[in-house]
């Protein structure tokens, strides 16, 4: 049970302290928040990658984000707990990448994209041979900064915001540092279901019914922390990994997650933009050293039984 439900009736698309609330709450109350996928509506169930110069991306112009929500009484130098009760998918999400963008841009330096089914609500389904397990979570929650004008929805920053974070499903808790009078907290960029790394750019986009308890605390956090109930890991079974050394750490993601690509190509019948499709919605980049220079490792771990 819900104490209010906040429809997705006024968006925002900036961080802006001085936003008028949506709602007001008590610590300690539940709210029922319906949120739209990261492009505000522009991209329809029906398109497909010709569709695409169809979307429209103003600058400044970022996340579409229900909110802000008040807290009563909440302070600077405060923290705000927002247990996540439910992340419940729309019927369908897409995952699309661009020239410039994403973790490859010279390997993939043109428009794809994929529109998932998740009507089912257990998996999404939309590559043939392919079912992806959903674990539902907002790509973005944060407070407002204390700056004041507007600060772009992008770059995850120390209140939150766009950090995509897959761990944060049902059942974890994430503490946020207030730094303006009543918290003002937002909330957007549903996933269905998103790797460690998010590498194409984009996870399963959606919209969704989110479902957030809320409650102040005096104990200070620097950044963003979490709670979890579960292991950070939300795909069983077995998994195959490609590792990647050198001197520089995003040079070795990016050859991990190549190293992988090229692996599903060979193995199975995907197109190098399913393949990198796919990492980004389920592979997991892990730092496996930074001890010995001068060569960092990075591991991309593919789960094994999303391939039927």
């Amino acid at each position: 049970m819900s104490d209010f439900a906040l429809a997705a009736e006024r968006l925002h698309f900036a961080w802006d302290n001085s936003l008028p609330p949506v709602l007001e709450i008590d610590s300690g109350a539940t709210v029922t928040i319906d949120t739209w996928d990261a492009s505000g509506h522009q991209v329809q169930r029906t398109w497909t990658t010709a569709d695409t110069n169809k979307r429209v991306r103003k600058k400044g112009v970022g996340h579409a984000l229900t909110g802000p929500i008040a807290i009563r009484g909440a302070k600077p130098g405060q923290t705000l707990a927002v247990e996540v009760r439910e992340v419940r998918p729309a019927a369908w999400g897409y995952t699309s990448f661009g020239p410039g963008r994403g973790l490859l841009p010279d390997d993939f330096p043109h428009d794809h994209l994929q529109i998932w089914d998740l009507e089912n609500g257990q998996y999404a389904n939309g590559l043939a041979g392919v079912r992806v397990p959903l674990a539902p979570f907002c790509g973005v929650m944060g407070v407002a900064l204390a700056e004041a004008g507007q600060h772009s929805t992008i770059p995850p920053r120390r209140v939150g915001g766009n950090m995509d974070v897959r761990q944060l499903t049902a059942g974890t808790t994430l503490y946020l540092p207030i730094e303006v009078d009543r918290a003002l907290f937002s909330v957007g960029d549903a996933h269905g279901a998103q790797g460690d790394g998010e590498v194409c750019i984009t996870a399963i986009e959606m919209d969704s019914t989110t479902t957030l308890r809320f409650s102040v605390s005096d104990a200070p956090v620097r950044e963003p922390q979490l709670r979890m109930a579960h292991p950070p890991t939300t795909i069983g079974g077995a998994y195959h990994g490609c590792t990647a050394h050198a001197p520089d750490l995003m040079l070795a993601a990016q050859n991990a997650t190549r190293y992988l690509i090229e692996w599903l190509c060979q193995t199975t019948h995907l197109s190098a933009d399913d393949a990198y499709v796919l990492a980004s919605v389920t592979a997991e980049l892990h730092i496996s050293q930074l001890v010995d220079a001068p060569n960092w490792t990075v591991t991309a771990f593919f789960p094994l039984s999303v391939l039927d």
